[in-house]
């Protein structure tokens, strides 16, 4: 207990010896007893022993600090994009989208329009199978897109989600497009009234769709097309489209990127084209006039089809048929030759499903353009065949299986060439909405942020 009152008094008196508040400065208390000098001498040695072990530890330390930063280099920051995907995406989506390494660099945003300019119309299933919907695959795919930008400020291009070619039920068969322009046009006003990206860049910056017959003139039948030509106020944007002649023409007469034609991408489950007994030498399913009528002073395919139905619908080695068959990819896997010919436009979907189901494309349309050329080497896994040459067609296919079909047939078969025509819901390496980013990629001289950007840069070096 005496010895417990006087630490207490010896700590009163230590806190007492400090400057008081009054700023007055008060002298520390005296020892109360003297050390003996051996204890001094017995101190000194161990601060020595310490002294000796602490400046070993941080010499140590320094030169492993010093040698880490040759050995192990921090990091530096990388350009990566940030990842942005929809709230309904997978975890799993985000990873897989993260791991394609090649995957484009650019951000998209995705106008978030009133339904009654895209999901309305989905109440027609038909609408995202359609040869028309690569309108519907699209969306789907840039909406969970690892590039999408969730801020516009962050987008390079500006994507305008107007499905048209939903509404292709008529009595005449055509795809009914008198609704395209208004709507598009309505599309067009509400965004650039109530977001200023629009108005910044005059649209030049803002992707549209237009996957049917001739593309941004949005009519079904050519001479149609071509006197109504692209609506004005598209004329700056970048369209998304089937239609691609190798001559001038009215309807691709805009900064453009050529799509294939929209084939559900469940054809990937049918067995290895290599792996298919192929027991029909030359194969065609579909429309062909024995009689064509005379439309707008045209004939459906320029007759092509009615010469190749008159020449060899009974020639034993040509499989040819005009009603339909749910089943006709079956016929089309089973196939050595499969005829694309033109229809009222040059393109057909029988062109990919060929691809895809390793049937050698005879592709029958004078000046067509096919898409992604850089990813798919048409001349390598396909043939092309003038229109005025159908007479000689068998001839010509006999020619081909006497010299290189083996080799075509090779190339055909890489599964990277039919991935890249097929639309997935979510964007695969290669596939075809890939090679639409590839292809906007080198587009992005009509990106405002960049240009923004780049400017930027020259202003701060001058």
């Amino acid at each position: 207990m005496q010895e417990l009152k006087a630490s207490r008094h010896h700590s009163r008196s230590y806190f007492q010896s400090h400057p008081s508040s009054s700023g007055h400065m008060k002298l520390l208390p005296r020892r109360t007893h003297l050390q003996h000098p051996h204890h001094h001498y017995e101190k000194a040695l161990h601060l020595k022993k310490y002294s000796k072990w602490f400046l070993w530890l941080a010499l140590s330390v320094y030169l492993f600090s010093s040698s880490s930063f040759s050995l192990f280099p921090r990091p530096t920051p990388t350009s990566l994009p940030k990842t942005t995907l929809p709230l309904k995406t997978t975890p799993r989506a985000l990873i897989e989208a993260r791991n394609i390494s090649t995957s484009p660099s650019l951000k998209i945003y995705v106008y978030d329009l009133p339904s009654k300019y895209n999901r309305d119309w989905l109440a027609d299933r038909r609408c995202e199978t359609h040869l028309f919907g690569a309108e519907v695959a699209l969306h789907e795919a840039f909406l969970g897109f690892s590039g999408r930008a969730l801020d516009p400020n962050d987008a390079d291009f500006f994507f305008v989600p107007v499905y048209v070619s939903c509404n292709f039920s008529t009595p005449n068969g055509f795809p009914s497009l008198h609704h395209a322009r208004p709507l598009l046009a309505s599309a067009v006003e509400l965004v650039s009234s109530q977001l200023p990206f629009w108005n910044r860049s005059g649209g030049r910056d803002h992707i549209f769709v237009a996957s049917h017959d001739y593309g941004a003139c949005f009519h079904a039948m050519e001479d149609r097309a071509i006197d109504d030509g692209i609506p004005e106020f598209l004329r700056e944007s970048i369209i998304l489209q089937t239609f691609g002649v190798r001559t001038p023409h009215v309807c691709q007469e805009v900064e453009h990127v050529q799509i294939p034609p929209y084939v559900p991408a469940d054809i990937e489950r049918w067995p290895a084209p290599e792996t298919v007994k192929r027991d029909i030498w030359v194969f065609f399913r579909g429309k062909m006039e024995v009689h064509p009528k005379n439309i707008s002073g045209r004939f459906y395919s320029k007759k092509v089809r009615t010469e190749i139905w008159n020449r060899y619908n009974t020639n034993p080695r040509f499989y040819l048929q005009r009603k339909r068959f749910a089943g006709y990819q079956s016929e089309i896997a089973r196939s050595v030759y499969c005829l694309c010919p033109l229809g009222w436009a040059p393109w057909s979907p029988r062109l990919v499903e060929a691809v895809a189901l390793g049937c050698v494309p005879v592709i029958i349309a004078d000046s067509i353009r096919l898409p992604f050329p850089s990813a798919v080497r048409w001349p390598e896994i396909s043939l092309a065949v003038a229109e005025r040459d159908v007479g000689r067609l068998e001839a010509i296919l006999d020619h081909v299986a006497a010299t290189n079909l083996s080799a075509i047939q090779r190339s055909l078969w890489d599964p990277a060439k039919r991935r890249a025509l097929l639309f997935h819901r979510r964007i695969e390496d290669g596939d075809a909405t890939w090679q639409v980013l590839k292809e906007l990629e080198g587009k992005l001289d009509r990106s405002w942020r960049r240009r923004r950007e780049d400017q930027w840069e020259v202003d701060t070096w001058r």
